[in-house]
Parts: structure tokens; C-alpha cells; sequence
């Protein structure tokens, strides 16, 4: 079911986004090399609790994975697509880094996502982050009253051309939960699916491959994603609220 918000929750929303912003701003300013993704997860961890939120990653458990999530957020290093679970690996240079983060805040939730390279950029590396957060900007821009999510979808496929998306896996409408209704896949038609309309709230998350292809594998966690041939992942996301003035960012600081 489809929830249409009341501008007082997307305020809520936007609350909890802020939280999710500075968050993933903190991680990003302590990953250096020789930190490891444990202390990222801690440093989110402090964010959340010094806002008076909580983490929807926490103990989730979807009906895919074998435990339940153990971190605040995902950190998912080179080939690893999304979910990765933080570990005591120790950042190198080059390394490309995916970071996921969400807050509940109030009864209402926030998610979002970043990637950069820690320290010099391999190759491709930019011209990757480039296109991800191209693909994110698109749907962004798309995400107004009138569209379909297809709209979003096409926009994502558009600019992401050239480069692979795992296929079973997108963004998704997000309000009192982080998954909700409706899914937004990263590839689609123009003028087909969900119509968009003001009080929507959703996570757009485009997640590139560079390597060109869409399979992936599961890693020995049962929650990483990887791609098969080896190549570098990266994935950005944004909440975005749709209304009359256009798309709203809810997780910007």
C-alpha cells in the first residue's frame, strides 16, 4: 500500500534526513587510510544517538539474508555492490567506498547513500562516481507531479549507459519504514508504473557497475553483493519527497 504524506510528516521526514545527512558526512570525513570500516559504523553510531535516532539497518533482517544486520550502516569496498556488513578491514588507498545510512527520527525515517575513493582514484574510478551520481541527479530531476516512476527508471538507465545495475535490486518508497511501496526499479519506460504525486516520499538509489554487466554474487555474509567479474560498484541515494514546487531532497545537511 502506497502512503501519501501530509506536509507535517515530510517535515518529520526531512528531520531524520538531516540526521542521515550529517551522519554519512562524518563517515565520510573519517575514512582515511588505515581506518577501519568498524570504527565508520561507531562514528554513525555517535551521530545517531548524540540526534536521538535510531538505526533501521540495525537487526533488519529481509527475508534474503541469513542474519540479521549487525552495523548502522553499510559499507560496501570496491567490487562489493551494496550491503556490505562493517568489518575490521582497514581502508588502502583506492579504495572505493559505498556507505549506506539510515535514522528513524520521530516515526519517520531517512536513507541514504554515498560513495567516493579513499585517497587516489583508481581508473575509472571518477568517471564511475561520475555517472552514479548522474543517474541519481536524473531521477531527481524527473521526480515531479505528473511522472510515473518509469520516468525515474529511464532517467537512471539513461545516464548510466555503458555501465551495469544489478536487477533484482532498486530503490523504494520510504515514510514510517525504510521499505515501503512503491518500488523503483533502476531501469524502466517512460510513462508506465506508479504515478507521482505530491506526498510521495522515496528512495531513489541508482548502483553502477563498471565492468558492464548485471549479475552479481552473494558473499560468504549472505549480505554483500558483488559483482561477479570483479569490477567496482558504486551507489548513491537520496530520500525525495515529490510536491507541487517539484522534488524535495529530504537527506541533504
Amino acid at each position: 500500500m502506497v502512503e501519501i504524506k501530509a506536509a507535517e510528516a515530510l517535515e518529520a521526514m526531512r528531520e531524520a534526513g538531516r540526521v542521515v545527512a550529517r551522519a554519512l558526512a562524518a563517515v565520510r570525513e573519517a575514512a582515511a587510510v588505515g581506518v577501519s570500516l568498524l570504527e565508520l559504523d561507531q562514528v554513525a553510531r555517535d551521530v545517531l544517538e548524540a540526534a536521538g535516532a535510531t538505526s533501521p539497518f540495525l537487526g533488519y533482517r529481509p527475508s534474503f539474508a541469513p542474519t540479521p544486520f549487525p552495523a548502522v550502516i553499510c559499507t560496501s569496498v570496491n567490487d562489493a555492490i551494496v550491503h556490505g556488513i562493517p568489518t575490521g578491514y582497514r581502508l588502502a588507498d583506492g579504495d572505493l567506498l559505498s556507505v549506506d545510512c539510515g535514522a528513524e527520527l520521530g516515526g519517520w525515517t531517512g536513507d541514504a547513500a554515498v560513495s567516493f575513493t579513499v585517497g587516489t582514484p583508481g581508473p575509472g574510478d571518477t568517471a564511475l562516481l561520475d555517472a552514479t551520481r548522474g543517474a541519481l541527479d536524473a531521477a531527481i530531476a524527473a521526480a515531479r507531479p505528473g511522472n510515473r516512476i518509469g520516468d525515474l527508471s529511464h532517467a537512471i538507465e539513461t545516464v548510466a549507459a555503458g555501465y551495469g545495475m544489478p536487477a533484482d535490486f532498486g530503490g523504494h518508497g520510504i515514510g514510517r519504514r525504510m521499505h515501503e511501496d512503491p518500488p523503483v526499479p533502476n531501469r524502466g519506460r517512460r510513462g508506465r508504473g506508479y504515478p507521482l504525486r505530491p506526498g510521495l516520499a522515496l528512495a531513489i538509489e541508482p548502483m553502477l557497475i563498471a565492468g558492464g554487466g548485471d549479475s552479481y554474487r552473494t558473499g560468504p555474509d549472505g549480505w554483500t553483493l558483488h559483482t561477479t567479474d570483479g569490477s567496482r560498484a558504486a551507489h548513491f541515494e537520496h530520500t525525495v519527497a515529490i510536491t507541487e514546487d517539484g522534488p524535495r531532497v529530504l537527506t541533504l545537511l
